[in-house]
């Protein structure tokens, strides 16, 4: 039986799109202020894509910097990962899409759903890839125009998302303990508190479903906060025993960024709030795409550095969560 061989993350890239969107721009769309959206959330701007902008040209832009950052080529990636829940279409995926734009003409593609945890899930998926010896190099992608289907009406969901894209590439070697195991779970039972009712094979397309604006994203926000809070606490604890580390050695600690409130209460519950990483205030919710932004902003920014362990940790529809600890080893 061959050895479980040890996986970094070699490079990091993100993009987001040129238009910004402020609270103040919001204003004049529905019913809110910049004080009200700002005190509860966090959340000053966010960037929305282009008409003509797709997950998988947001996806592309990242990936290329993540292939420049870990001075590789788009032909050495074996496998490209694309969590998303803003698909270009059904099918194909936007995998596919997104290696005929960077030329991995190497690589086999898929996309991955697990909604705001897609990322995390991503990356545990092509650890376990490139530990077993399938592959070597995976591009693992978050991407997300979230834009195309907000109720801009509903001031409960517009005010809270934006669109971007954030990747990693993930090789086998490198320095430290690199991406060590990961804890994950999931819940079907509370999967109607966050989600997209329409458009998909149990409530097909249909005048009547766009009508009553099934295609827009729902959510309960009090019932998500609570679990959301639960659940990246419980795991981020869970990920430290299972991987023998206390959390005072951890140097960052990277949450998802859905609400300025949830990062504060995962902070205070775990005593970490001067490790705790958040760049929510400039990006709005980004769903899969944030915890991979927020990696690579932390680590351009100098918040990361080479040796130091650090704990990402997610929660999104399903409802899915999950959390991972690594050594950066770049």
């Amino acid at each position: 039986m061959e050895p479980i061989r040890k996986v970094s993350i070699i490079g990091t890239g993100s993009y987001v799109p040129e238009k910004v969107l402020t609270n103040k721009d919001l204003e004049s769309i529905v019913d809110t202020t910049d004080e009200w959206i700002y005190s509860r959330t966090g959340m000053r701007e966010r960037h929305i894509a282009a008409a003509d902008q797709a997950a998988s040209d947001l996806g592309a832009e990242a990936a290329r910097k993540a292939i420049d950052d870990a001075g590789i080529s788009a032909e050495d990636v074996d496998l490209i990962i694309v969590a998303t829940l803003s698909p270009d279409m059904f099918f194909p995926s936007t995998a596919c899409f997104v290696q005929e734009k960077i030329g991995a003409k190497n690589a086999f593609c898929y996309d991955l759903g697990a909604a705001c945890s897609g990322f995390l899930y991503a990356m545990d998926t092509a650890r376990a890839q490139i530990a077993c010896g399938a592959v070597e190099t995976v591009l693992v992608i978050g991407t997300e125009k979230m834009s195309t289907f907000i109720d801009w009406e509903d001031r409960s969901t517009c005010i809270l998302f934006g669109d971007g894209a954030g990747a990693v590439v993930l090789q086998a070697g490198g320095e430290g303990r690199g991406v060590m195991q990961s804890v994950m779970g999931s819940d079907g039972s509370l999967a109607h508190l966050l989600s997209t009712p329409g458009g998909g094979s149990r409530n097909p397309i249909s005048h009547e479903m766009i009508d009553q604006k099934q295609h827009f994203l729902k959510m309960e926000g009090r019932d998500v906060f609570k679990h959301a809070v639960k659940r990246m606490g419980d795991t981020v604890l869970q990920a430290l025993e299972k991987n023998g580390i206390s959390s005072d050695e951890v140097g960052c600690f990277i949450p998802h960024q859905a609400n300025i409130r949830i990062i504060d209460a995962i902070s205070k519950r775990l005593g970490v709030a001067d490790r705790m990483y958040s760049n929510v205030e400039k990006y709005a919710n980004t769903s899969s795409a944030a915890l991979a932004i927020a990696l690579d902003e932390a680590v351009k920014d100098g918040t990361i550095s080479k040796g130091d362990l650090v704990v990402l940790t997610v929660f999104g529809g399903g409802f899915t969560w999950g959390a991972n600890v690594l050594e950066w080893g770049k």
